[in-house]
């Protein structure tokens, strides 16, 4: 590889990045590396559960359920994509990631990430199409729809993240090569370059404002229509059972949307490093671990499911 070239210098490319993490003496790192270990303990069976609940159970495989468990599946890919590496890192001298690690790093959560907005836009969607329009719903949500509809969400995960990762990492890393972060991601690295961020800055904040601007707009505008549709119902069973699945949705959109937004469609996300490092540590551990959960405690149908299948398997 050439070494790059910021137009005075050159300057030869980093073989390695040191992820800085966490301040703090070695209890700190201690009760931090308990804190993210339970964190994603907790987040990795509770997905296998939903996935597994989901995938045994009959009953549960309706276009609904087959979002949840994709949904499930991306909480635990880009969980797995950051923990086990921070969890390392809290009692290793050197810290260090190499080049192509982190490059792959920042390109798989960028994927999946993304991924995961587009994902909860379509799961909006679908409880619009089966609320209020039933009858179409069989033929408009068929498994080929579903199918097409959860690979168009990686396939904009996948644009996303090649031109994020690729405008990141052609940039001169000439100042430093130490990551203020436990991770590799956009704004730590974008603060490393010794060239003009200006044109990074701005598709960041673009398309991840583009993106959390579209899939809010799909929500809302589902949920508007899915409240007039409950308002006209007659049962208040019913209206109870519909109300009780769409809270768990917009709970579990608030906290996503909200998270991403603080972190990388605002100015200043790029600055503010230690309110960043805590934000990260709130979408990437906690929103995955919390989603199974979410979904579960407030759905009667997962919970009876979870029931049947301890029943089918007792524990021995």
């Amino acid at each position: 590889m050439p070494p790059f070239n910021n137009g005075s210098n050159s300057v030869a490319p980093l073989d390695e990045f040191v992820l800085e993490g966490f301040a703090g003496s070695l209890g700190t790192q201690a009760l931090l590396f308990a804190v993210f270990l339970a964190l994603y303990v907790v987040t990795v069976l509770g997905n296998l559960t939903m996935i597994l609940v989901i995938t045994l159970d009959a009953r549960l495989h309706s276009p609904m359920y087959f979002f949840l468990k994709n949904l499930s599946f991306l909480d635990l890919c880009y969980s797995s994509v950051i923990a086990p590496n921070a969890l390392a890192n809290f009692f290793s001298s050197s810290r260090a990631i190499t080049f192509a690690g982190c490059v792959t790093q920042l390109f798989f959560f960028s994927l999946l990430v993304t991924t995961e907005g587009f994902l909860l836009g379509v799961m909006a969607y679908d409880r619009f199409m089966a609320i209020c329009s039933p009858l179409q719903y069989p033929v408009t949500m068929c498994p080929a729809s579903c199918t097409r509809l959860v690979l168009g969400t990686y396939c904009g995960g996948c644009l996303n993240s090649i031109v994020q990762t690729s405008l990141t990492f052609q940039l001169p890393f000439c100042s430093s090569h130490r990551i203020d972060h436990f991770f590799c991601d956009v704004p730590p690295l974008l603060r490393l370059a010794c060239a003009d961020t200006a044109l990074n800055e701005l598709v960041m904040f673009g398309l991840c404002g583009l993106i959390i601007v579209g899939v809010t707009l799909v929500v809302l505008v589902s949920y508007g229509y899915i409240t007039v549709t409950i308002l006209r119902m007659h049962s208040a069973t019913g209206r109870h059972k519909v109300f009780s699945t769409c809270g768990s949705h917009m709970t579990a959109v608030t906290l996503f949307v909200g998270t991403v937004f603080v972190m990388y469609a605002q100015p200043g996300a790029v600055e503010s490093l230690e309110q960043g490092k805590v934000v990260s540590v709130f979408y990437t551990l906690v929103i995955p671990m919390l989603n199974p959960f979410i979904y579960s405690l407030r759905n009667k149908d997962v919970k009876t499911a979870l029931k049947r299948l301890g029943q089918k398997y007792p524990a021995t």
